[in-house]
C-alpha cells in the first residue's frame, strides 16, 4: 500500500495548495502527495508548469487529487449547471493528468449538497447523470474518479460507504469507483464490513484519527480492524492521510511510520 497525504487540510491562504509541505513529506518518506484540484485549476499555465517541476524534483509525485468541484458550480437542484460542470471537469481532468494523477476524488460537498426543498432522489439521479458523463472523460485520460461518501455534518447526500457503492453500481462505468474514508466511516458509525461488500470497487482510501480529524499517532483496535478488512479484500492501492495538525513535520513522520508498520502488520 502506498501512503500519501492530502495537504489541503494543512494549507494556508498564502499557500492554498500546501506545496510548502512537499520537502517535509520527502524527508519523512511519503510515497505521493494528494493536491486540491480546484486550486490546481485556478493556476496560470506557468505556475502549473512550475508546480509540476517542483514535484518532479522532490520525488513526491501527485498521484491523487481531492476537492474536485468548487462550490459555485451546482451539481444538484433546480439550478444545476451540468454543461458548465462537464466543461470544468474536462479542464480539471486535463490538469490532473498533466501532473500525473490517476485518482480524482469526488467529494465536493458544497457543489453536490441538495438545496432545501429539492428531492434527494432527484438529486441522486442528477449525480448519476453527471458521473455517467464524466466516466468516459476520465477513462480517456487514464484517471479513475472515486466517489467519496461524506458524513452528515458535511453533506446531505451520499453519507455512507454503502450508499457510495450503490451509486458506483448504478453509474456502472469502470472509471467511476469508490473511496472509503475511515474518518467519515467512524463519524457515521458504519461498520468496516462494508469493505468486504465493496471489494474491487474500493480504489482509494483516506485516513484520519476520528477525534478532531487529526493525524493518527497511536495504533488502535479500530485501525487494526479497518486495515485487516482492507487486507482481506487484497487492497493494494493508496491511503492518504487527510487530517489537521499544528506540527506537520513531527506528526507526518509519526503517522507515516504508524500506518506503514500497522497496516503491514494487519496483513
Amino acid at each position: 500500500m502506498r501512503i500519501g497525504c492530502c495537504v489541503s487540510m494543512v494549507a494556508s491562504v498564502s499557500d492554498p495548495l500546501g506545496i510548502s509541505f512537499v520537502d517535509a513529506m520527502a524527508e519523512a518518506g511519503f510515497d505521493y502527495i494528494e493536491l486540491s484540484l480546484r486550486d490546481i485549476v485556478s493556476l496560470p499555465d506557468a505556475e502549473l508548469a512550475s508546480l509540476a517541476a517542483k514535484l518532479k524534483r522532490s520525488g513526491i509525485p501527485c498521484e491523487a487529487c481531492n476537492n474536485f468541484f468548487p462550490s459555485e458550480i451546482r451539481l444538484t437542484g433546480p439550478a444545476i449547471e451540468l454543461d458548465r460542470a462537464v466543461a470544468y471537469a474536462v479542464n480539471a481532468l486535463n490538469r490532473a493528468a498533466r501532473l500525473g494523477a490517476s485518482i480524482v476524488v469526488f467529494g465536493s460537498s458544497g457543489a453536490r449538497n441538495v438545496p432545501d426543498g429539492f428531492a434527494v432522489s432527484a438529486a441522486r439521479k442528477q449525480l448519476v447523470d453527471l458521473l455517467g458523463r464524466l466516466g468516459p472523460l476520465a477513462q480517456q485520460r487514464g484517471i479513475t474518479i472515486v466517489i467519496e461518501p461524506l458524513n452528515r455534518l458535511e453533506s446531505n447526500i451520499i453519507n455512507l460507504a454503502s450508499e457510495g457503492l450503490d451509486l458506483v453500481q448504478e453509474v456502472d462505468h469502470s472509471n467511476i469507483q469508490l473511496l472509503v474514508d475511515f474518518y467519515h466511516l467512524a463519524k457515521e458509525q458504519e461498520s468496516s464490513d462494508v469493505l468486504v461488500r465493496a471489494r474491487s470497487a474500493v480504489r482509494h482510501v483516506h485516513f484520519a484519527k476520528p477525534e478532531g480529524r487529526t493525524f493518527p499517532t497511536e495504533w488502535t483496535e479500530s485501525y487494526a480492524d479497518f486495515f485487516t478488512r482492507l487486507a482481506g479484500i487484497d487492497y493494494a492501492g493508496r491511503c492518504s492521510i487527510e487530517a489537521y495538525t499544528t506540527d506537520f513535520a513531527s506528526d507526518a513522520r509519526r503517522s507515516l511510520r504508524l500506518l506503514k508498520e500497522g497496516a503491514g502488520g494487519s496483513r
